[in-house]
């Protein structure tokens, strides 16, 4: 499946496909000024990004540079950004919400990219999607002076390698324009905007394929940016966009389990994908751990990034894991007993480090599950739940899934006055989702509905002030692989069944507990009746997702 780059001179004009937007057509221009470069391999990136001031050049190889794109005497890069070290959501807008001023925002826009014309910009292409199932080109401009944010981008997402772009080539057409997003990190704010007093912006003209991010230093920016984009093309072209984790359970008799875990970033839906389970298996495929697509009709599953952007906090610098760094950002650097430079990781500089892993640090790594997906997990942090209930009805395991309850992590930099302890409401675990929210509802629920995918929920936080080990999460996703989890009817509910594990089984005989939990179910169905409102309904669901919710609580109440 691949975008469309160039255009006949019939196809070109008003109302014509890649042409239906004043936004698209401010963002894409910028793309042809006389002040602009064209980086056209990984190479030249790393170079620039190495000359880069700030760089600091560490003494750590990367490791099988050569298989990645890179020379051979490739070494780590470390950038750190300044006091920003994490999204910040207050910035984004998003084209066809209600309240959101495109008309100024595009004249903030050409403001933006006219301030650039005495600067270099570089011009970076990558794909999205790693399969000709699914391939769409994505296109970046930036300033001179964020050279590392291009180089990391150009990792994070497919390089233009001969290999990929011959698969493009081969990948079949779709009627959708490239991606083009403009960036610029050094943007000081439009003074006088009645917009927002903030100095930094998201725009997003998702049906146009183009955004512009501004003022945003962090790479998550860049990195989540794109993929909003590609998960907003693919949720128009039939699949389900999903921000998780994905593998593949070869068992002995040669059977294969797809489960696909939804959760946000230190849920621990990296630690799940990744997870080995002690070679209880005959194999296991990993499509990746955090951005990826199914397709609803086939059930098939698409990777849509070669590399991982993942936390350094739990990697020590000795950590056998580092061996497969590629970048690093926000964190610290020191010499070792040799006097060579390495980092310093565990957010000791600040929170959320972050670093780019190689491809190669899931040996068992692939880019598509042509296996259907058999199981979805909805990882949520909710003192409430046991680790683990199953949900029976689409409509049910689909709203859990809109619903899904959980705690702000260190990747987020929060608007003043949030409470970073709060739990929040995250639906799918997808908060860079730039349509209506019953886009995703539909084809989960289909999924669920038509194609027997069956529904958990895992509690990976809290249950009633015991931690869920990881071991017990672990437990018990091979208990379910393996068919030999017992689930059974969970006291009133119908709908929803309990695998007791020892030592997280509730309650039901406990006033607190009890309470407890039907102030959470209520919380759900507080939100879904919430949409019908908010935001002009943007985000209003179906009747029978809040039916659904309506009986968990009624159930609940007779507890």
């Amino acid at each position: 499946m691949a975008s469309k780059s160039n255009y006949k001179l019939s196809e070109i004009g008003k109302g014509k496909p890649g042409f239906t937007s004043a936004t698209r057509a401010i963002v894409e221009a910028a793309f042809y000024g006389n002040n602009v470069v064209k980086v056209n391999s990984l190479k030249e990136a790393y170079k620039l990004a190495k000359n880069s001031p700030g760089t600091v050049v560490t003494d750590i190889p990367v490791y099988k540079a050569e298989e990645i794109g890179l020379d051979a005497d490739a070494k780590v890069l470390l950038f750190n950004d300044g006091a920003i070290t994490g999204r910040y959501a207050a910035a984004r807008r998003i084209v066809g919400k209600p309240n959101v001023n495109v008309g100024e925002l595009n004249k903030m826009v050409m403001e933006a990219i006219y301030k650039t014309r005495t600067r270099k910009m570089y011009h970076a292409e990558a794909y999205i999607g790693l399969d000709p199932e699914f391939m769409v080109k994505a296109h970046l401009l930036i300033p001179e002076g964020e050279e590392n944010i291009m180089y990391n981008w150009l990792l994070n997402f497919q390089y233009t390698s001969d290999k990929y772009v011959q698969m493009y080539k081969e990948s079949k057409q779709i009627n959708e324009p490239d991606i083009y997003i403009f960036s610029d990190p050094q943007w000081a704010g439009a003074p006088g905007s009645t917009i927002s007093d903030e100095k930094c912006l998201s725009f997003f003209d998702t049906d146009s394929n183009c955004a512009a991010i501004l003022g945003m230093r962090y790479f998550g920016e860049h990195k989540k940016g794109t993929l909003t984009l590609g998960w907003a093309l693919a949720n128009r072209n039939g699949y389900a966009s999903c921000h998780g984790g994905q593998k593949e359970f070869i068992k002995e008799d040669g059977s294969s389990y797809v489960a696909s875990v939804f959760g946000l970033s230190g849920s621990g839906k990296s630690t799940i994908t990744h997870a080995k389970h002690d070679n209880k298996f005959a194999g296991i495929k990993v499509l990746h751990d955090d951005a990826f697509i199914i397709n609803v009709d086939t059930c098939s599953s698409v990777a849509l990034e070669p590399t991982y952007f993942d936390k350094t906090q739990d990697y020590p610098s000795e950590s056998p894991d580092n061996k497969y760094l590629i970048t690093v950002q926000n964190c610290s650097a020191t010499l070792d007993d040799e006097g060579k430079i390495q980092i310093v990781t565990e957010d000791i500089r600040n929170g959320n480090g972050r670093a780019i892993k190689s491809k190669l640090w899931s040996p068992n790594r692939v880019d598509k599950i042509d296996a259907p997906v058999n199981a979805i997990f909805w990882i949520m942090k909710d003192a409430t739940l046991p680790p683990v209930v199953k949900l029976i009805g689409s409509s049910l395991a689909s709203v859990m899934g809109a619903t899904l309850a959980t705690k702000r992590t260190s990747a987020e930099r929060l608007a003043v006055g949030v409470d970073p302890n709060a739990l929040v409401v995250e639906p799918y675990a997808n908060p860079f989702r730039t349509y209506p929210l019953v886009n995703d509802y539909s084809k989960f629920k289909e999924l669920v509905e038509s194609k027997n995918v069956e529904c958990y929920i895992i509690n990976t936080g809290d249950f009633m002030g015991k931690k869920v080990t990881k071991e017990v999460t672990l437990g018990i996703i091979e208990n379910i692989v393996n068919k030999t989890a017992d689930f059974k009817q969970w006291g009133s509910f119908e709908d929803i069944e309990i695998l007791e594990w020892e030592g997280f089984v509730p309650n039901l005989n406990d006033e607190n507990y009890v309470k407890n939990m039907q102030a959470r179910m209520k919380d759900r169905l507080d939100y879904v009746l919430s949409l019908d409102e908010k935001d002009g309904g943007y985000d209003k669901l179906p009747a029978d997702a809040a039916e659904a919710l309506k009986k968990v609580v009624e159930e609940a109440n007779q507890l």
